[in-house]
C-alpha cells in the first residue's frame, strides 16, 4: 500500500490555489445553470469573480432547513441537484425527513481517501456495519472500501452475536462502524469464546472518546476516524498523526460564526461550512451545524490540505446519540404530544464507552411507560424517563444537554 491515495494529498498550497481557482468558478456556473434552488439564491453572482474562500465568503449559506423545504415543495430532491432522481442509482431518506441521492461508482462519496489513510486496502475483509436501510451510510462506507480494493461483508447494523461469528468465520480484518458498536461485537465474541481478527477501524456518525480509542489500541486495533454527512460526503478525516481532520480534497471548507455567513480567524471555534466540488449535487456554501476550529500548520504525515480539530459539538444544540441525531424541534414534537409534559430536558452521558440518553419531563404524570414509547416514536431511540415536578429544570433555554468530554 502507497502511503497517499493518490498526488493531489500532498500538493503545494500554491497548486491547490491554483486548482480551486480553475474549478470553483466552474462549479458555482454549473450549479446556476442545472441546479434551479441555487440558481435563484446565486442570480446575481458572478462565477469568474468566485475563485477562493475570500471570495466565496459573499455568497449566501444553505441551511438544511431550507433544503428540506424545497423538498416539500418540489419533490424529490427540491432542484439541488444537477439532474432528476431517476438520473441517480439511488436516493437517500435521512432524519428530517432529507432525501439524498448517490451514484454506485467513482466513489461518489470520496471515502476512499478516508479509508486508504485508515490503513484498509487489497486484502482486508471490512465488516461495514453502518445501516444500509434508508440511509446512505453503508454505501458510502462499502464504495470507499470498494475503492481501495478490499472485500466488503455487509453487515448492517445490529444482530450482535450472528455479527461476532461472521467475523471469527470469515476473519475480518477491519470494522467499519460507529465507534461504540465495534466494542459491543468484540465483548460479545469474548462471551462466545471467539477469536477475532480486527486489525483496523475506520469509524463515524459519533464521537470516538480518547477512552474507547485507547482500549481499541490495547487490543490491538488501530481506529482512525472522519467527518463524511450525507449530503456532502467525505469532509475531513484522520491520518495516522492523529494530529486533527484533515479536509478532503473535493470538498472547500470554511468556519463562520454560528447563524451567520462571516468566517472567523483561524483557531477560532465556528460552524463548518461546506461547499462540494462534486457536479451531481451542487452545495454551496452548505451550513452543517456543526462547530470545528482550523488548526495552524499542517499534518506531520505530509498532506497538506488545511486541518480541522474534530466536531466540537452543534451550534443548535442537536447531538448525535448513537449514531443518531436528535434535534431541539424532536423535543418539542415529543412535549406537543404529552398536553401534560410543561418541558422535557434531554441529557446524554457516556456509561461503559457507550452514549446514554436520559428524558427529563416537567410534569405531574406517575407513569413513564408512555413517554418512554414516544421517546422510541419521536426521538428514534430508546432513553430512561424521569419525571419531575414542573418549575424544577433549568430555566436556560437548552432542551438537549450534552455533557458528554469531548476532550
Amino acid at each position: 500500500m502507497t502511503s497517499y491515495f493518490d498526488a493531489l494529498e500532498t500538493r503545494s498550497p500554491d497548486a491547490r490555489a491554483d486548482a480551486l481557482a480553475e474549478l470553483l468558478p466552474k462549479q458555482i456556473a454549473h450549479a446556476q445553470s442545472r441546479a434551479p434552488a441555487l440558481a435563484e439564491s446565486l442570480a446575481e453572482i458572478d462565477p469568474r469573480e468566485v475563485i477562493d474562500r475570500a471570495s466565496l465568503a459573499a455568497l449566501p449559506v444553505i441551511r438544511k432547513s431550507a433544503l428540506g423545504k424545497a423538498q416539500s415543495e418540489t419533490p424529490p430532491l427540491g432542484g439541488y441537484t444537477a439532474q432528476p432522481a431517476v438520473a441517480f442509482d439511488h436516493v437517500f431518506q435521512s432524519p428530517g425527513p432529507i432525501y439524498e441521492p448517490g451514484r454506485l461508482g467513482d466513489d461518489w462519496w470520496r471515502l476512499g481517501r478516508f479509508v486508504h489513510a485508515a490503513g484498509i486496502g487489497s486484502g482486508d475483509i471490512v465488516q461495514n456495519c453502518f445501516s444500509y436501510h434508508m440511509t446512505p451510510a453503508g454505501m458510502m462506507f462499502e464504495s470507499g472500501a470498494r475503492a481501495v480494493g478490499a472485500t466488503v461483508f455487509p453487515a448492517g447494523t445490529g444482530q450482535t452475536e450472528l455479527q461476532a461469528r461472521a467475523a471469527a468465520d470469515l476473519g475480518v480484518t477491519a470494522y467499519a462502524g460507529t465507534p461504540d458498536y465495534l466494542k459491543v461485537i468484540l465483548d460479545k465474541a469474548a462471551e462466545m469464546g471467539l477469536e477475532l481478527s480486527f486489525a483496523r477501524a475506520a469509524v463515524s456518525g459519533g464521537a470516538l472518546f480518547p477512552s474507547l480509542r485507547q482500549e481499541y489500541a490495547d487490543r490491538g486495533i488501530s481506529c482512525l476516524q472522519c467527518y463524511a454527512t450525507a449530503d456532502l460526503g467525505n469532509i475531513a478525516y484522520e491520518s495516522p498523526a492523529m494530529e486533527g481532520m484533515i479536509v478532503d480534497e473535493g470538498v472547500l471548507l470554511e468556519i463562520v460564526r454560528p447563524g451567520t455567513g462571516d468566517p472567523v480567524p483561524d483557531g477560532e471555534v465556528g460552524e463548518v461550512v461546506v461547499t462540494t466540488l462534486n457536479p451531481d449535487y451542487p452545495l454551496i456554501r452548505f451550513a452543517t451545524g456543526d462547530l470545528s476550529a482550523v488548526m495552524p500548520g499542517t499534518s506531520p504525515c505530509g498532506r497538506t490540505n488545511l486541518r480541522i480539530k474534530g466536531w466540537m459539538g452543534r451550534a443548535d444544540q442537536t447531538a448525535k446519540i448513537k449514531g443518531m441525531f436528535v434535534r431541539p424541534e424532536q423535543v418539542a414534537d415529543f412535549v406537543a404530544r404529552h398536553p401534560e409534559v410543561a418541558k422535557a430536558r434531554v441529557t446524554v452521558t457516556r456509561a461503559d464507552e457507550q452514549d446514554v440518553m436520559e428524558i427529563a419531563l416537567e410534569t405531574d404524570a406517575q407513569d413513564t411507560a408512555p413517554y418512554e414509547a414516544s421517546a422510541v416514536e419521536v426521538l428514534k431511540l430508546r432513553g430512561k424517563v424521569q419525571l419531575v415536578p414542573k418549575g424544577s429544570l433549568p430555566n436556560d433555554g437548552k432542551v438537549i444537554d450534552d455533557q458528554r468530554d469531548y476532550s
